[in-house]
Order: C-alpha cells, then sequence, then structure tokens
C-alpha cells in the first residue's frame, strides 16, 4: 500500500493545501494529512480546532485520513508505515528549504521519498503565515481558507 504523510502545522489549513491533496489523491492509496505539533512554536488556532478543519475539509475524501504526531515527521513516518511525504512547492525558496529537508528526511527516515507538487498558480501566493496576519488584521480570507475555517473564524 501506498501511504504518504502531508505534514504541517495547519494554522489554518488554506486552499492551496487542500488543491495539494486533492492532486495527489490518484497516486497514493491513502494520504494522512497530519499535523505537526512542536510546543516551541506559538500557534494562533488550537490543536484540537486544526484537526477539526481537516476532518471537516477531507469529510468525503476516504483515501484521507487526519492525525497528529510529536518530534521528527520521518519517525512518525516509520511508525505508520508510510513511505512518502508529501510537500508542495510555490517558488524557488520553498525548493531550497524543501530539498535540504528531503534529505535528511530520506536518510533518517530509511529511504522514505519526497514527492513534490508545485503548486498551482492561482494558489501560490497564499500561505497559512499570511492567512494568519490577514485574520490578525480582520481582513477578508473567504479566498484563502476552505468554507470550514472560514465558517469558524466569521462567527
Amino acid at each position: 500500500m501506498k501511504i504518504a504523510v502531508f505534514p504541517g502545522s495547519f494554522d489554518p489549513i488554506t486552499v492551496g493545501h487542500v488543491s495539494l491533496v486533492k492532486r495527489a489523491l490518484p497516486l497514493f492509496d491513502k494520504i494522512i494529512v497530519a499535523v505537526g505539533v512542536n510546543s516551541q512554536k506559538q500557534t494562533l488556532f488550537s490543536l484540537e480546532q486544526r484537526l477539526d478543519w481537516l476532518k471537516a475539509v477531507f469529510a468525503e475524501e476516504p483515501k484521507v485520513e487526519i492525525a497528529f504526531f510529536e518530534g521528527l515527521t520521518a519517525h512518525f513516518c516509520n511508525q505508520i508505515g508510510a513511505r512518502y511525504l508529501l510537500r508542495g512547492l510555490r517558488n524557488a525558496s520553498d525548493f531550497d528549504y524543501e530539498k535540504t529537508i528531503s534529505q535528511l528526511n530520506h536518510i533518517v527516515g530509511k529511504d522514505l521519498e519526497t514527492v513534490f507538487l508545485i503548486s498551482l498558480p492561482e494558489f501560490s501566493h497564499i500561505s497559512s503565515t499570511i492567512v494568519r496576519e490577514l485574520i490578525k488584521g480582520q481582513g477578508d480570507v473567504r479566498a484563502f481558507v476552505p468554507e470550514a475555517v472560514v465558517i469558524n473564524i466569521i462567527r
């Protein structure tokens, strides 16, 4: 079984993340969208909220599972039997960073392969960081996040 992990903080999940997972579905038997928990990192939304959003967004996708983990992504992949990491690339900076991480994961993760998908042009400017700044500034985020997130933020 070809299992991929799509790790991230998903603080919050964006339409770019959703696009990436949906485009990758034909490549794998299962994609685990996994929230990495880092106690040193300050998040805007709780782990529970982020997991709830992911479950709502992918509720109709039987090949997508939602999880969370602490520690190294490569160790999590080994624990659950995933041989692939799914990562999105928006620009050259993303590539430079992700290339180094993928090489380390390949060693630490015992031949863990990273599969890169290039962001569609309409999503290449979207990041969770920018969305968080919009939320903090009370900007309109409807074009950048799934409906499940919009409903929760606007309430």
